[in-house]
């Protein structure tokens, strides 16, 4: 079955928590940033969650256990079951268990969350690549202060040839004070001491994605995200619908070059987007219009993006001071055009001008 190319973010005439059963949500940037919850999410989750949604905690951060996650989230104001959050160290201790022996040794590069999920699977968590009958080596994010000497650890195993697995490889994480090196930074340095490649579990590959499904028994489920690559991929990939919100580190003029895997199926500022509708993106003219914006992708390789009363003649260039004008609903146009001129590769139309009118640069 061919999967149709999404040419424009879809519109939702319910409030999304009442259209979906479960919001499947990525944490780092998208419900907290370095441990501080982010602007809005506190009451957009107990919103949600009070008229009736599900809530599940997907992360690829393999570092903490589902119990410390829970903790930390209901520190934030957020009360949760351990149950609710589902890690890449669950699927990746899961994908390994399914290839080894019961009881079988692992050698562990990261946190605690690799070694509790591993002994949840019948497996011996260990340190050292000397280990008799060691039979598979594990690396997951580790934080910032893990040890250069356990990628040494990870690399002696590989190359006596144990196989090596990855909870996830996403190259960068979001912490209170910008963006720093992630898990797949990490096992970049272990693939270039090896020249070996790992069986990934983490989002956007299945193993994630199932390990979600069995844990949270969704039926109608809304990933959300912050991660074009990761989140929304793997959406993608689980043909499941999308939201994309703009907390973490996708930015606009990715979201514009986004390709086909990469489109979500809604964007909205941050998790208030939970408790709302999605407006409609229609054709206009030679363009895209959605709420008072048009969006017109011009033979001159420049994304142009214009209000209706412009086009009438009546009114002026600076949006800002006008009521009923969400710069939002602009952006929502201006990928329906860029997608469109994109069609299955990537928008390379210049955005610039458009972007900065809209405050999104």
């Amino acid at each position: 079955m061919t999967r149709q190319i999404r040419t424009s973010p879809a519109a939702c005439d319910q409030s999304l928590h009442q259209a979906y059963d479960t919001a499947l949500l990525d944490l780092d940037g998208v419900v907290y940033a370095g441990g501080r919850a982010i602007g809005h999410a506190v009451e957009s989750l107990a919103a949600a969650r009070a008229d009736g949604m599900h809530l599940a905690y997907v992360t690829n951060n393999a570092l903490r256990t589902p119990e410390a996650v829970a903790e930390h989230l209901g520190e934030l104001g957020i009360p949760t079951e351990a149950a609710e959050v589902i890690t890449s160290a669950q699927a990746v201790a899961r994908l390994i268990a399914e290839q080894v022996e019961p009881g079988s040794k692992v050698l562990v590069i990261g946190g605690e969350g690799l070694r509790v999920a591993l002994r949840e699977r019948g497996l011996e968590p260990v340190d050292s690549a000397d280990e008799e009958g060691l039979a598979a080596v594990v690396q997951g994010y580790g934080g910032p202060d893990l040890a250069w000497g356990r990628f040494a650890e990870a690399s002696y195993a590989i190359n006596r040839g144990v196989p090596w697995y990855a909870s996830n490889t996403d190259l960068t994480i979001p912490g209170a004070r910008g963006i720093a090196p992630g898990n797949g930074a990490a096992v970049e340095v272990v693939r270039i001491a090896t020249g070996a490649e790992p069986q990934v579990a983490g989002k956007p590959l299945p193993p994630m994605h199932r390990e979600t499904v069995l844990r949270t028994g969704a039926k109608r489920p809304l990933v959300v995200g912050d991660r074009l690559d990761t989140d929304i991929e793997g959406a993608f990939n689980g043909e499941v619908d999308s939201l994309l919100v703009l907390t973490g580190v996708t930015d606009a003029e990715q979201l514009l070059r986004a390709e086909p895997r990469h489109r979500p199926t809604y964007v909205d500022r941050d998790l208030r987007g939970l408790l709302a509708g999605q407006p409609e993106v229609v054709p206009a003219a030679e363009g895209f219009r959605c709420g008072g914006w048009t969006a017109v992708a011009l033979n001159s390789g420049v994304l142009e993006l214009s209000e209706a009363d412009e086009q009438d003649g009546t009114g002026g260039q600076d949006p800002a001071g006008r009521a009923g004008l969400d710069p939002l609903d602009g952006l929502r146009a201006l990928c329906a055009a860029a997608w469109t001129a994109g069609a299955e590769g990537v928008c390379t139309l210049d955005a610039a001008k458009a972007l900065a009118r809209l405050g999104f640069q």
